[in-house]
This record gives C-alpha cells, structure tokens and sequence, in this order.
C-alpha cells in the first residue's frame, strides 16, 4: 500500500513511517514542520535506505491537500498532523478547534473526491476524561477535561459518522496511552520545541544539563507512592500498532477502536527509579502541587488490540529509559545538531 502520514515528520509520526517501510509499504509524509525538524527525513533515509516524498503543508489547505493527492494515488491515510500540548489548549482552545478539526474535515473530504477508503486516526487515552474504574476499555464512557481531548473526541465522532455514511470506509482509532522511548538506533526521538510537556523528555534533558531538575506534580495521590500513575508505552510498540492498524483497515469496513497501552501502570516516581537505574544516573527532582486535570492513575486495558490485531507492546521499562537516554545523550540539541 501507499500510506500518507500527516505530521509524519513528528515523533510517533517518524517511527511509524520506518515501520511502515520495513512492512513493504510505500510512506509518503505531509508536514508543515511547525513541531518537527527537516532534519528528521535525513534521518528517515539513513534508517528506512529510502527517499521518502515529502510535502510541506498545512493540511487543513484544501487545495495543496488536492494536488498531492491528485499525484501520489494513495490506498490509505494515517492521520498524526495536530496540536498536541494540553496545557496551550486550555490558553489557546479556538486555535485548537480551528486547527485539528480542520484538518481532518479537509482529509475526509479529499480522500472521499479520490476514493481512499482506509483511514488511520491517532487518537488519545485523553478521550476517557476522568475515569471511575481502571484498566479503560475501549467500550468505557468518554468525556474530557481539556480542549485538546475534545479534539480528538469530537474527530473520533466525525470519523465514525463518515464512516457509517460510507460504507466504503474503514476507519481505525487509535487511543495512545504514554508514548517514551526513541528508535533503538538513537538516530530519531523526541525533540519537543522549548520546555517539555512529558515526562520522559524532561528527565533525559535533566540528565543532559538542560533543566535543572524535574518537577514532579503531587505526590498525595491514592498511589503506591503517592504521585500519578500512567500506563508507558515504547514508541516502536506504538508504531507497530499503526502497521497492525493499517493492514486491518484495508481488510474490514466501518470503524473500530483500539487502546494502545502496555496493561501495566508505572508512577512517576517508578520512571525516574527506572531511568536512573537503566543508565546509572542521578536525577535530581522536587515536589510541586498537582496539576488541575490531572488523575490519579490511568492505564489500559490492552486485550482488544491483541486479539483483534494480534498486536502487543513487547518492548520493556528498560529499554523504554535506555533508548530515551541513547537519543538524548546522542543528540544533545535534538536535531538540531
């Protein structure tokens, strides 16, 4: 297949397209490089041996979106292009809405001119709100506490209904839980623009010098150690999902959802135990109040995924925190060596 990967040249977008190259399948990146670096296509080439056609643009411009479909006669779109900084979202809502339904109105549209019926969304463990009850299942109620999860919600609710009015489309939501890590090679990883908004990027820029210290927000929640729990998956394990996702849409009809998670809920305090002891390191961290929005713990319920797709999370804590120091320590400015 030809799989078009919106904001590909971002960090889940830039692992799955190796991903998608290694499955025989042909990626093409639309990117506006507002919160990515042309750096990282270099870097897709040395580590997929492919020229992968890129475009930069906006994808909520209708007309661009057009013509480079008009030219690439895709068979499938995964769909990561999107603001994602909860906290700007909050400040920022309209730009929010503008920006990430935009763009997935301004997809459907062309996709149903070029008859391209096979839809990946990346989507959010967001969707879920607060949750009553963990591990979450797919079936559970939804509901969110900022703009940035009604985006993706209402875009799930979007795409569901096109979905139901075509019944040539094949949608597949994706849910991510944590994505950390980085490609084991240590040549691409997460590079966020100014101060981290994550977890494990802020640790491994503490660990490089960058940041002073991290900042950990409560630590009298109801958990094993009092700070927040959240389910951490290996961006590589999350990529591979999108292959396992893809391949199911262009076999099934209408829409499905899936968690993408581990099943397995880490606390803050656990990930800094574990980055420190994977690398031999020290980070040094202080406690600050609880962020509003945030909950106490929330993890997935991963069963759906695997018999479905026959996709589970395989990669460790270990290499989550080795692999996240290797592109950090190799790549101290991120991409922009």
């Amino acid at each position: 297949m030809k799989i078009l990967l919106t904001g590909g040249a971002g960090y889940i977008g830039s692992h799955t397209c190796v991903e998608i190259v290694q499955a025989g399948h042909d990626a093409v990146i639309a990117d506006d490089l507002s919160n990515s670096k042309p750096a990282v296509l270099e870097r897709l080439k040395e580590l997929t041996g492919k020229d992968i056609p890129f475009y930069q643009i906006d994808v909520a411009d209708k007309e661009k979106v057009d013509e480079m479909f008009a030219k690439e006669h895709f068979d499938a779109v995964i769909h990561f292009a999107g603001y994602k900084a909860v906290g700007e979202s909050v400040t920022k809502p309209l730009m929010y809405y503008r920006n990430n339904i935009d763009t997935a109105l301004t997809l459907l549209e062309v996709m149903e001119k070029y008859d391209v019926n096979n839809f990946v969304f990346s989507s959010s463990a967001t969707v879920y709100g607060v949750p009553e009850t963990v591990p979450l299942v797919e079936g559970m109620k939804t509901g969110c506490t900022n703009p940035y999860g009604w985006t993706k919600l209402m875009i799930e609710q979007i795409l569901t209904d096109a979905s139901a009015a075509n019944k040539n489309l094949s949608v597949v939501l994706l849910r991510y839980f944590n994505p950390i890590g980085a490609h084991p090679s240590g040549r691409i990883g997460e590079d966020p623009n100014g101060i981290p908004n994550n977890l494990l990027p802020y640790i491994t820029q503490v660990a490089i010098g960058k940041l002073p210290q991290l900042g950990v927000f409560g630590n009298d929640y109801p958990t094993h150690d009092g700070t927040g729990v959240r389910d951490y998956i290996h961006v590589v394990d999350l990529a591979k999902g999108h292959v396992k996702a893809i391949e199911y849409a262009d076999e099934h009809k209408g829409t499905e959802v899936f968690n993408l998670g581990t099943g397995t809920g880490y606390s803050v305090l656990d990930i800094v135990n574990a980055f420190e002891k994977a690398n031999d390191l020290k980070i040094p961290y202080v406690i600050k109040p609880r962020r509003s929005g945030d909950v106490a713990e929330m993890y997935a319920d991963p069963k759906k995924a695997k018999e479905v797709l026959n996709w589970v999370a395989e990669k460790n804590l270990v290499d989550m925190c080795q692999d996240s120091w290797r592109w950090q320590s190799n790549n101290p400015k991120g991409y922009d060596e």
